[in-house]
C-alpha cells in the first residue's frame, strides 16, 4: 500500500512536492478550450515519474467516478509500478457524492479525500456542510480516510475551522490553497494562522497583484511558482511545526495564449519551472 507517508522524511520534516490534474488545466481541457488530444491519467503519471514526483492528485477536472472499475484498477497498477501515491479529489459535498468518492479513495489507497464544497448549482451554508459531514463520519472512520476541505473562495477561514471543530478534527482537515481565499477577502497569512493546524495538503499557486493602468482596480494573475508575491517558504515553515501536512501540490494559473496548443506549451514550461523551484525549497 502506497501512501503519502511513504515519501515523507520525518527526520528532516520535509514535505514532498506533487502534481495535480490542476497543474495541467489547459492540457486536460477548460470549458470551451478543449485540446484535440487531452492529457490522460496515465500520461500525467508518466510525467510525474519522469520528474521524480512521487504523488499525483486527481481533481474534478478529471473525475474518477467517470472511470470504469477496470480503468481504476489500471490507474492503481500504473501508479504502484511507478511508486506514485494517488490522492483523490472531488467537487460537491453531498452524502451521495462523498460516499462514492470515499470508496474510490479507499480503492486507490488515498490518505485523504480533497473536496471543494460547492458545485455550479450547489452552495450549502456552513451548518448544512457540518450536518452532511456528521452523516458521513462513520464511513470516514471505517475507511480511515480523512476529508480535506479546500478553502475555495466562499467560506472564510473561521467558518471552515468551525466546521472541523463541530465534526471531528481527527477525521476532517483542510486542503489549503494559497490563492483561493482571496475570493473571500482573506490573505494567505491570516488563513494559515486559522487553518494551519488542520492542513493535510498544501496547494501552491503563485500569483501577482497589479494595479490596472487607469489606477482604478487591480488584476490578479497566476505566475510561475517562486516568481510572484507569494512567500512560499514562509508558508511552508508555518505549517511544519504542526506535523500534519505532508505534501505540497503544485497548481498553475497560466493565462491563455492565442491558441490552445500555445497555452499547453506555456503551461508545461510553468509546471517544470515550478517543480524545480519546489524541490529547491523542500530539500
Amino acid at each position: 500500500m502506497t501512501t503519502c507517508s511513504d515519501f515523507y522524511d520525518d527526520k528532516l520534516k520535509r514535505l514532498q512536492p506533487g502534481l495535480s490534474t490542476y497543474s495541467f488545466p489547459w492540457a486536460i481541457g477548460v470549458e470551451d478550450f478543449k485540446p484535440s488530444d487531452p492529457l490522460t491519467a496515465n500520461s500525467l503519471l508518466q510525467f510525474a515519474a519522469a520528474h521524480d514526483i512521487r504523488y499525483v492528485q486527481f481533481g474534478d477536472n478529471m473525475p474518477l467516478h467517470s472511470f470504469s472499475k477496470q480503468q481504476l484498477n489500471n490507474l492503481k497498477e500504473a501508479a504502484d509500478s511507478l511508486r506514485i501515491g494517488i490522492e483523490v479529489g472531488t467537487r460537491r459535498l453531498t452524502v451521495e457524492n462523498i460516499s462514492l468518492y470515499l470508496s474510490i479513495a479507499q480503492k486507490l489507497n488515498s490518505p485523504f479525500l480533497r473536496v471543494v464544497v460547492d458545485d455550479a448549482d450547489f452552495h450549502p451554508d456552513g451548518q448544512q456542510v457540518t450536518e452532511t459531514i456528521k452523516t458521513l463520519l462513520p464511513q470516514m472512520k471505517q475507511t480511515g480516510i480523512r476529508l480535506a476541505i479546500e478553502n475555495h473562495d466562499r467560506f472564510p477561514a473561521i467558518t471552515l475551522r468551525n466546521i472541523i471543530q463541530q465534526t471531528s478534527p481527527s477525521s476532517v482537515g483542510i486542503c489549503l490553497d494559497t490563492a483561493n481565499s482571496l475570493g473571500a477577502n482573506e490573505g494567505i497569512n491570516e488563513v494559515v494562522q486559522v487553518l494551519g493546524e488542520y492542513t493535510v495538503n498544501l496547494h501552491v499557486k503563485d500569483f501577482t497583484i497589479k494595479r490596472l493602468p487607469h489606477k482604478m482596480g487591480f488584476i490578479i494573475e497566476g505566475c510561475e511558482a517562486g516568481k510572484g508575491q507569494l512567500n512560499i517558504p514562509e508558508i511552508i515553515n508555518q505549517l511544519k511545526p504542526y506535523k500534519v501536512c505532508e505534501t505540497v501540490t503544485l497548481e498553475v494559473w497560466s493565462q491563455p495564449e492565442p491558441t490552445i496548443e500555445e497555452s499547453i506549451v506555456k503551461e508545461k514550461l510553468w509546471v517544470e519551472s515550478g517543480i524545480n523551484y519546489l524541490k529547491t525549497i523542500l530539500t
